[in-house]
């Protein structure tokens, strides 16, 4: 029988600055808000420990997606992954709502040049090398967007749903995303920038 793994990352989000209940205590106390720091390194550590995994997802982005967008100077991908199902064959089926973004260093600030979500289901493959994305189906745009979203995500659309429609939290799990890029090739910036929009710190990781 096949398994669901619903990774759910921005689920570390939802409680934070809130208070989060304890299900293993009998008398339902509620335990201490989690801090922003606090989320923030439990998301990386997440990252960190499925590297492969995520190396896959934004290689595959930044390639072939972010390559059909106004080119930048350098392209950093958001995947959000709502679940991942191991299959019979031993690929993964991964679904997620993915974002690629295309930046332009400007001083100490990444401006944005082009971007958007392509939300779907990628099929993966372990390799000797990691993980390789072998396919990918995308939600369509216009009227049959809502068919197609329902028909991909299944019985995960309705968390697909909520991630997507969540801006605020879709940001932090962008900048963390940033912040890891910005790191890993020692990049000597601070800021992001959409156009139109102020800039926005990049967490110090």
């Amino acid at each position: 029988m096949k398994r669901t793994i619903i990774l759910m990352m921005t689920a570390i989000f939802l409680c934070s600055g809130m208070t989060c209940m304890n299900a293993s205590q009998s008398n339902s106390k509620a335990e201490a808000p989690i801090t922003r720091e606090e989320s923030d390194k439990a998301f990386m550590a997440q990252i960190e420990k499925n590297a492969e995994f995520y190396a896959a997802l934004n290689g595959y982005l930044a390639e072939k997606i972010g390559s059909q967008y106004a080119p930048g100077e350098l392209c950093i991908p958001c995947p959000t992954v709502v679940a991942s199902v191991p299959q019979d064959d031993g690929t993964q089926h991964v679904l997620g709502d993915f974002w690629v973004f295309n930046y332009n260093v400007v001083g100490d600030t990444l401006k944005t040049v082009s971007g958007g979500s392509h939300p779907g289901a990628m099929i993966l493959k372990k390799t000797d090398k990691g993980y390789e994305v072998i396919s990918f189906e995308q939600v369509e745009d216009g009227s049959n967007n809502l068919a197609s979203a329902k028909r991909i995500f299944g019985d995960m659309y309705e968390a697909f749903h909520s991630i997507n429609s969540d801006e605020e939290t879709r940001e932090q799990v962008r900048s963390l995303f940033i912040a890891k890029y910005v790191k890993d090739n020692k990049l000597p910036v601070k800021f992001y920038q959409d156009f139109g929009w102020p800039a926005r710190e990049i967490p110090a990781l």
